[in-house]
């Protein structure tokens, strides 16, 4: 069978939506590689392979030929090993890098290891939590080489760091850009600057084009730099069309400036376009400075969670209390909180009391008890006690780095609405190349009075109004932001294509157990026989079951304990399989159980079964007790409906979608729980595994179905929907069948998901709008179709500012999402 992997690229220097589909096809040519997709809005690459086909190196160099910088490799798969580098000197020969490699091999809790000479550098391959670097060390210095320690690739590659550099470069060449273009604006337009005028053109152009030389090859080198890598793979995109344009206007005016007498024999007006050349230049690079800032606030979800981890732990071991990197956290390892501080990773405690704070994880605002054996969690705040906890799921395993692949994942996915925009980028620039050369020659041989210098402004105006940057930022900015605000909100969504999914829904089918209800039994009603009361009922129930492990006997236990009730001392407790239990409670005998035992031990129960008919018609399940024959008393428990299911369900309702309710329970129970959260359709008795049929049949009646379940009996029905919503605590968030997580255990969020859905998806769809709007207009306009009409014609320096216009307009309508989601969220919140 074959083996699979996924790996995340960051890739620097793509520009638009033709770098994107460049990177794609290459990568998706190597043989091993399944599917990869480029998120152009993160920069970066996901790509899943067959490992034994394909590697790492051979995917970035894949990349890297191509023209574009990798600046991270990691591993995307939740499977995979994880890997830690470290320094190692002394180091002279591959014999070397052989013996090294040995040496950590033999390492316990080391899968693999491979050094890298050059560097002096090893990785380590591992398993989660099993590595200690002590052995690591002693393992190296034993081989007679230097251990130099622990290499954090977060130390190496910063990529806000890059990102902030790639910002400040911008700028530099913007504001280098925009003096030099006023500057040659200025010198341009004698008749608006009177003092130009008395400066002759022999020394005037020259001096324009001193000006304009580093406007378009210094401040615009990634366009023609662009263009270069794009010609050599023979393609062209957006780089293309500025190059173009800016290069086709900068050397018109420089062979004028050189050449004169040739353009005034032409008949040919010698007016120069330095100006023009400068301004597409300093504009465009404008756009792009503006969508990268932009950018970098889409992925503010994702470095929100990734500050929340901790950088050191302090650990126990032996006698020693070490302050150690959070990554060198082993599975075991006893970890030491203190008052105030966040915990480091998730774990069980062992000592110690407090309350933490677990909003980062479930929204929940008020603090959670935690004593031993409570479960804490990486990233949550620690409260006023202090605790010791034993690891159970350090790295990539703890809840907090699940929520935070699942985050990148889906910001890195692709909606399918974007591939439309993909493909449309595809076939787009050469389009727009051939009617850019077509304006070029009607204007220069068709029109009359027409003249080469008014057929090249429309070409290079044509050129430049096109770029297609808008089109390749539509989709990833509205979709980043929207599982960034899903996020936020409490939901996970695993990728662009749930996202787009979720607003498609019409029929929402809920499990019952733990999703609509709480998920474990309480107890309801307490009926005594004639000569009982409620309390001496429960006390004398409860502490017979005070000896049972059983679900029902607990949830009467609790009931008895938050009522203060006194539990007599139980003698000759035996359990009566499937019925019930006996024991002797104060020196009587005493029975608790259903129907079955009562008629077995022979007590009478006719004077209940009035009562006993009403709970089980509620769909309550129903023990009876008998002390010394007697039928004493009945107990109803049932699960009872979650808090907010009803009007969980109410919303739905009024998002006009139908619901349904599936579960393996009695229908009399099923019923009764429907009844309560006000679901008409009910599915009951149905078996785990006809689930998932359920919801293929309401799919073959053609309806698009979201199934709601918590994500582990319910698994093949999640999977068989067209959308699958698992509500979980948030600690298994990775819930491989399900498509968005809710993080709370609040029904609620499924409205609050199909809403986010249907923002996200307007938002889209306008982004496109605006996108194909710009070019449609703009093309017909700047190739001059209304000339004839209405003397209209388009200046290279206006199509400049409107190309840039489109992009800035697509990113700032995506991050007005935010708004439009907390708008939502307060008008449902209500006053």
């Amino acid at each position: 069978m074959k083996s699979s992997s996924k790996v995340r690229l960051q890739i620097e220097g793509m520009s638009c939506a033709a770098c994107v589909r460049r990177v794609e096809n290459a990568l998706n040519a190597l043989a091993g590689v399944d599917q990869a997709t480029v998120n152009f809005a993160t920069g970066q690459a996901t790509v899943d392979y067959a490992p034994e086909q394909v590697t790492d190196d051979q995917l970035r160099r894949q990349v890297e030929d191509l023209g574009y910088r990798v600046v991270e490799l990691t591993s995307a798969d939740p499977d995979r090993k994880a890997q830690v580098q470290i320094g190692i000197g002394a180091m002279t020969c591959a014999a070397c890098v052989r013996r090294v490699e040995n040496v950590l091999r033999a390492v316990p809790g080391v899968a693999d290891a491979a050094v890298n000479l050059a560097t002096a550098r090893a990785t380590v391959w591992h398993q989660p939590g099993q590595l200690d670097l002590k052995l690591i060390e002693q393992a190296v210095t034993d081989a007679g080489y230097e251990f130099r320690g622990r290499i954090d690739p977060r130390l190496a590659i910063d990529l806000d760091l890059l990102r902030s550099r790639e910002q400040r470069d911008l700028l530099r060449r913007v504001l280098v850009g925009a003096v030099l273009s006023v500057l040659t604006m200025i010198g341009s337009m004698p008749h608006w600057f009177p003092f130009i005028a008395r400066v002759p053109d022999r020394i005037m152009l020259p001096v324009l084009a001193i000006l304009t030389t580093p406007a378009v090859f210094w401040v615009g080198s990634r366009f023609f730099s662009g263009a270069l890598k794009a010609t050599r793979h023979q393609t062209s995109d957006m780089n293309t069309l500025v190059a173009l344009g800016a290069g086709s206007a900068y050397f018109y005016s420089l062979a004028i400036t050189l050449l004169p007498s040739f353009f005034a024999a032409s008949g040919a007006p010698p007016h120069v376009y330095f100006d023009g050349a400068a301004m597409i230049v300093t504009l465009v690079l404008l756009g792009r400075y503006l969508e990268s800032r932009a950018r970098g606030k889409t992925s503010q979800a994702i470095r929100r969670l990734m500050d929340l981890k901790p950088k050191t732990a302090r650990v126990r071991r032996g006698d020693l209390d070490l302050d150690i990197n959070v990554d060198e956290v082993l599975i075991g390892d006893r970890v030491i909180v203190r008052p105030g501080e966040r915990i480091p990773t998730d774990g069980v405690v062992v000592s110690g009391t407090t309350s933490v704070d677990e909003s980062m994880l479930t929204g929940e605002s008020v603090p959670v008890f935690k004593e031993a054996a409570g479960k804490v969690f990486a990233g949550t705040i620690n409260g006023t006690g202090a605790i010791q906890f034993e690891a159970t799921r350090v790295g990539a395993e703890t809840a907090l780095a699940q929520i935070i692949r699942l985050v990148e994942e889906a910001q890195g996915s692709k909606a399918p609405i974007q591939r439309l925009a993909d493909k449309v980028a595809s076939v787009f620039v050469p389009i727009v190349l051939g009617i850019a050369l077509i304006t070029f020659l009607v204007w220069a041989l068709a029109v009359p009075g027409g003249n080469f210098s008014r057929a090249l402004i429309n070409f290079v105006s044509v050129l430049i109004i096109a770029c297609p940057c808008a089109m390749g930022l539509a989709t990833p900015t509205a979709v980043m932001v929207g599982t960034g605000l899903g996020a936020e909100s409490g939901i996970l969504i695993k990728n662009g294509a749930s996202l787009e999914t979720a607003h498609r829904i019409d029929t929402v089918i809920f499990d019952k157990t733990g999703t609509l209800t709480e998920g474990r039994p309480r107890l309801t009603d307490l009926i005594p026989a004639e000569g009982w009361d409620e309390a001496r009922l429960l006390s004398t129930v409860a502490a017979i079951e005070s000896a049972s492990e059983h679900p029902l006997a607990q949830a009467i236990v609790s009931a008895a304990a938050e009522r203060g009730c006194t539990l007599s001392p139980v003698t000759d407790f035996e359990a009566v399989a499937g019925q019930g239990a006996k024991a002797t409670v104060d020196g009587q005998p005493v029975l608790v159980g259903n129907l079955e035992l009562m008629t077995r031990e022979g007590v009478q129960v006719e004077h209940l079964a009035g009562a006993y008919q009403a709970l089980a018609t509620a769909g309550k399940t129903c023990i009876c007790a008998a002390v010394g024959g007697r039928a004493v008393g009945l107990l109803g428990l049932t699960d009872q409906p979650r808090a907010g299911a009803r009007e969980a369900v109410a919303e739905l309702r009024g998002l006009g979608l139908e619901l349904w309710m599936i579960t393996g329970d009695k229908c009399q129970t099923a019923e009764a729980i429907g009844a309560q959260v006000g679901i008409e359709r009910v599915l009951a008795e149905v078996l785990p595994e006809h689930k998932a049929e359920a919801v293929r049949s309401a799919q073959r009646q053609g309806r698009c179905v979201a199934m709601v379940g918590d994500g582990i009996n319910d698994a093949p029905a999640l999977a068989a929907a067209d959308l699958g919503i698992a509500i979980g605590t948030g600690t298994d968030i990775a819930m491989e069948a399900s498509d968005i997580t809710l993080v709370r255990n609040d029904l609620r969020l499924v409205g609050a998901a199909i809403r986010l859905s249907a923002l996200t998806l307007r938002v889209i769809r306008q982004n496109l709008f605006w996108a194909f709007f710009y070019n449609s207009v703009g093309i017909p306009v700047a190739a001059g179709v209304l000339y004839p009409w209405f003397g209209i014609l388009l200046n290279p320096m206006v199509a400049a500012a409107a190309m840039a216009l489109s992009s800035v307009s697509v990113v700032s309508n995506a991050l007005r999402l935010k708004r439009l989601w907390a708008h939502s969220v307060a008008r449902r919140a209500g006053p």
